[in-house]
């Protein structure tokens, strides 16, 4: 809730600090004393609209602070906040500030830390509810009256969600599985050729790049095998290189005992023979690893041609094509048992289908009791705030089987008729702008304990009323303030007044051409002064303070 605000160069207001407890506030003034300027200020540091106008004259920026006590873990605003990484430090304060130049330029702030006024209106949406005169936030919007029935049923709605998202993932498996057998069906002829020839190919994995490198070698070979002869004939025969050393050696051996040198030229003739032997033998290594064949390099050249144009006409890599007639397979197969899975999902789909409606037609029930209680809440409400000719009703329709989500089958919105005899209306075109507070605070404390902010904040709800209307408003807001909430009422009547726990006045003063608006908390002199001031007028008589004393004590 709302512990404090601190306001600086906002229209009339220089500088302005207030705290607030939790319960009943009250702010009180005389008109034009500019209260809804208060109001502003908040609906600024909450996100509004950031208008150049509310900087005061004279100075080139604004700034508003509001304090708030922080959310408790696991609610949606914690969650909210640490989504966007805002950081809460245990036992601070939440933060949030919003600064406005003359220029329009502005800048908000969440723990001090920058972020958008998007972020800073959807928190704000979960710390603030303001309700005026012609106010469209809150209970007004159709689209939140099935979340405050669920809060006031007190309804489960997460099995009902989590019974749909099972529903659509199942619809989304058995559409899947049909599109893709009918996409199967389109292509069972073409697949049925591509399997066969893939599998009359029957090609294995890195079988390209073997017979390729074979290929090359065998290519080598007959390029390179007329020079290999002609070799080879060198190293053959008696006439050959190693025949004619061998003879000139024996020669040589017979004499090498002669001289010195002569052993050493055996010797070398030796170690040639020697070489000789070892070339002619890898020449003939050779030779036949280069051996020529001219109908295995046409068949390893076939089979590299086969598998390179079937890997071009499906757009592949051809040592993807073994992979490749597995899928093809795969897809006929699907056709072929398609039936039996198909049948499988369309159980699946009917069971969650048939668990979904069991949980929303169960939580559907639950709004229309839920909605019956509140509807007689609600009716109890409205005749102490002289609204006995209204009547209240919560319509819960079914929707249309197409319309149903996560959020189960039903429409809900409030209705209200404002005289006997007319029909129900949306809340939100009551034609009377006191009519619509005065139901909204009968909402409220119907609502008082099943959500919604922590802050709520009336403006001029009592306008148009007095007596015993002011004061049975006076004691809803209390009552609802004892529930758990913080109430601040922006009033004119002295009914309501005499109900707060706290007391704010506004005041407006002038000091030359300077005019400036002033809020300062009362004590209990200052509330009676204050009450006499708004029953009797600018003149504050002793009747006056003595009827403000007797409002005082009745609370």
């Amino acid at each position: 809730m709302l512990t404090a605000l601190s306001i600086a160069n906002i229209v009339l207001i220089e500088r302005l600090d207030l705290d607030f407890e939790a319960g009943l506030g009250v702010l009180t003034g005389e008109t034009g004393a500019g209260k809804s300027i208060l109001l502003d200020a908040l609906g600024l540091a909450l996100g509004m609209r950031a208008d150049s106008a509310l900087v005061r004259q004279g100075t080139d920026k604004a700034q508003v602070t509001a304090s708030f006590t922080p959310p408790a873990s696991g609610t949606p605003l914690a969650a909210l906040l640490a989504e966007n990484e805002v950081a809460l430090e245990p036992g601070e304060p939440l933060l949030i500030r919003r600064t406005l130049k003359a220029d329009g330029g502005s800048r908000a702030f969440l723990n001090d830390q920058p972020c958008s006024a998007a972020l800073l209106r959807e928190v704000g949406g979960y710390l603030v509810e303001i309700h005026g005169q012609h106010d469209d936030r809150g209970l007004l919007a159709p689209s939140g009256h099935r979340a405050l029935l669920d809060a006031y049923a007190r309804a489960d709605t997460g099995a009902v969600a989590s019974a749909h998202a099972a529903w659509r993932a199942a619809e989304e498996r058995l559409a899947a599985a049909r599109a893709a057998i009918s996409e199967a069906e389109r292509d069972r002829e073409w697949l049925e050729h591509c399997v066969a020839e893939l599998r009359a190919l029957n090609p294995l994995p890195g079988e390209e790049a073997e017979l390729a490198e074979a290929r090359a070698a065998m290519q080598k070979g007959e390029k390179i095998a007329g020079d290999l002869g002609i070799i080879l004939e060198a190293f053959d025969g008696s006439d050959g290189g190693p025949a004619l050393l061998r003879g000139a050696a024996r020669r040589l051996d017979r004499l090498a005992g002669d001289h010195a040198l002569l052993a050493e030229a055996l010797a070398g003739l030796d170690r040639a023979i020697i070489e000789a032997d070892e070339a002619e033998t890898k020449l003939h290594e050779a030779a036949r690893a280069l051996e020529y064949d001219p109908e295995r390099l046409e068949a390893t050249e076939t089979r590299l041609f086969e598998l390179r144009a079937m890997a071009r006409k499906h757009g592949c890599q051809p040592d993807e094509l073994a992979d490749l007639a597995g899928d093809f397979a795969a897809r006929l197969d699907a056709i072929e048992g398609g039936s039996a899975g198909l049948a499988k999902l369309e159980a699946a789909v009917a069971e969650t289908a048939a668990a979904y409606t069991h949980a929303a037609t169960a939580l559907s029930d639950l709004r229309a009791k839920s909605a019956a209680r509140l509807d007689a809440a609600v009716a109890g409400e409205l005749v102490p705030l002289k609204l006995d000719a209204a009547r209240f009703r919560t319509l819960v329709e079914r929707l249309p089987a197409e319309r149903w989500g996560a959020e189960g089958i039903d429409r809900v919105e409030f209705l209200i008729a404002t005289n006997p005899g007319a029909p129900f209306a949306p809340l939100a075109k009551i034609a009377s702008g006191g009519e619509l507070s005065r139901f909204i605070l009968a909402l409220k404390v119907a609502l008082a304990e099943e959500g919604g902010a922590d802050t709520i904040i009336f403006d001029e709800i009592d306008r148009g009323v007095g007596g015993a209307v002011a004061s049975a408003i006076g004691e809803r807001l209390a009552r609802l303030a004892g529930a758990g909430k913080q109430l601040l009422a922006v009033t004119h009547s002295p009914q309501v007044a005499a109900k707060g726990a706290g007391h704010f006045v506004i005041a407006k003063s002038s000091e030359g051409t300077v005019t400036r608006t002033g809020v300062r908390a009362l004590d209990d002199a200052g509330r009676r002064e204050e009450i006499a001031r708004m029953l009797s007028g600018a003149e504050v008589t002793e009747e006056a303070r003595a009827q403000a004393e007797r409002l005082l004590e009745a609370v």
